[in-house]
């Protein structure tokens, strides 16, 4: 097993009542698994992959997991902006009980940061965060990584090495590209309205889609 939602709901409070993501969740994701969730900007599956992760919590419900789940890929939320890139990579190499000289080499390499990976990450620009962030993704190994289709597309270096990566692991992509859903995953589930609705047939999850 690997990931098992269980009535899951959740909600925001907005001054026009509740804004819902969810309504109810069920379904199961299992170890190696390659799985694209499907819905339309604003439908909040940026939310679910928060969630899946662990970042966000669900208003009722549970979400149980059995294997390794990256944070959301390229999230720099987790990072103390106090320290330095090289000290965030330290410190998330030892949260994961991973070689720290490893993690940090590679992140120096695959972030081309320079000397500003000595420096606090407060001082970073945008762009400066989102590599670091990225090459800390990449560092470490785990068993399914929740990714956003905006950096799994593309022949950059980050796509290349992001391909390389998930040959032999799970993968949870979030997109609105039932192509992109196609090329890397096969299974897929669609959300609307706060529906979550899982499909072993990844045809007839894409053709639901396309529906809507």
């Amino acid at each position: 097993m690997g990931i098992e939602l269980i009535d899951v709901h959740k909600y925001y409070p907005t001054r026009e009542g509740r804004r819902i993501v969810l309504k109810g969740a069920y379904g199961k994701i299992a170890r190696g698994e390659k799985i694209g969730i499907l819905g339309r900007n604003g439908s909040g599956k940026s939310t679910i992959v928060r969630m899946l992760g662990g970042v966000e919590a669900p208003n009722s419900g549970q979400i149980t997991r059995s294997m390794g789940i990256s944070w959301p890929i390229g999230m720099a939320a987790g990072f103390d902006g106090r320290l330095s890139g090289a000290d965030n990579a330290r410190f998330i190499a030892r949260l994961y009980g991973r070689d720290v000289r490893k993690i940090t080499e590679f992140v120096a390499d695959f972030s081309e940061l320079g000397e500003y990976l000595r420096m606090p990450m407060m001082t970073y620009s945008s762009g400066m965060r989102t590599r670091l962030a990225l090459a800390v993704s990449l560092a470490v190994d785990f068993d399914c990584y929740l990714v956003d289709e905006a950096l799994a597309v593309g022949d950059t270096r980050f796509g290349r090495a992001f391909a390389e990566k998930i040959e032999n692991s799970g993968l949870i992509l979030v997109s609105h590209s039932p192509a992109l859903v196609r090329r890397l995953c096969t299974r897929a589930a669609v959300l609307d309205q706060g529906i979550l609705t899982f499909y072993d047939d990844i045809d007839e999850a894409l053709a639901t889609y396309n529906a809507l």
